[in-house]
């Protein structure tokens, strides 16, 4: 990072929903990508992060933190790995999977999964918050189902062609990779260069996931930023495979 642009954490007013954000090369270094605090989570504010490559996570307790991590952990769509048991998995079918069927469910579903693990982010002000960037048809969920059992989903934010996926969660076995399976593959598809997934894990690096340099994914982010969306977001019947496909 060049002298001029040292790190520092930049407050941010939530009275001036128009607020510019910070230059993400101005994130802190420890930890890793926090570049503002404060603000608000109205839908303004929020795709603005998104167009930035900066994405909100912090507990409910605490004041809203802004995020832009260097590297950031992608999928390419075409490159999510399947292992063999997920694939045999795939094909047995016996599930069935949809676009923004119960995007507020799985939203819940996600917080609770986390609340039963580590961390509580996803509180009620964030889902509040997520509710309404899909009610204005820019945050997406895809939902995993069995026998009208909601089983796995996960959901994201699109602006033109890139997914920033935020959460999942399975109460089955590999129901989310299911969700995140046939989601790539739609993806893919739609010629969508990347999946956002922020943060490294080895869970995501297991399924495929690589890391860019900030700089990196902040330019091929823009560029796909740039394309037109799907016309509408649902699954092509002829790539579900032995799936079935659910309706909104």
């Amino acid at each position: 990072m060049s002298a001029a642009h040292p790190s520092r954490l930049h407050w941010l007013d939530p009275r001036q929903t128009n607020q510019p954000f910070p230059d993400p090369a101005l994130a802190l270094l420890d930890p890793n990508g926090l570049l503002a605090i404060g603000g608000d989570l109205s839908p303004g504010r929020l795709l603005n992060a998104y167009r930035q490559g900066i994405f909100p996570w912090f507990n409910p307790d605490e004041p809203i933190l802004w995020w832009s991590p260097d590297p950031r952990c992608v999928f390419v769509p075409g490159a999510v790995h399947v292992s063999h048991s997920l694939a045999k998995r795939i094909r047995q079918g016996g599930y069935a999977v949809s676009f923004n069927r119960a995007f507020a469910d799985t939203l819940a579903a996600c917080a609770s999964v986390r609340r039963r693990g580590v961390g509580t982010w996803l509180g009620a002000e964030m889902q509040a918050a997520y509710i309404k960037l899909h009610r204005s048809g820019v945050a997406h969920s895809v939902e995993v189902w069995r026998q009208g059992q909601h089983i796995g989903g996960l959901y994201g934010v699109a602006i033109g062609r890139i997914f920033f996926g935020e959460s999942m969660f399975s109460v089955e076995t590999d129901a989310s990779k299911l969700a995140l399976v046939h989601l790539a593959r739609q993806l893919r598809d739609w010629g969508f260069p990347l999946i956002d997934c922020q943060v490294s894990s080895p869970h995501l690096l297991q399924l495929g996931a690589h890391t860019l340099p900030r700089t990196d994914f902040l330019a091929q982010s823009q560029q796909a930023q740039q394309l037109l969306p799907p016309a509408h977001w649902h699954f092509d019947i002829a790539h579900m495979g032995d799936a079935q496909h659910l309706p909104i």
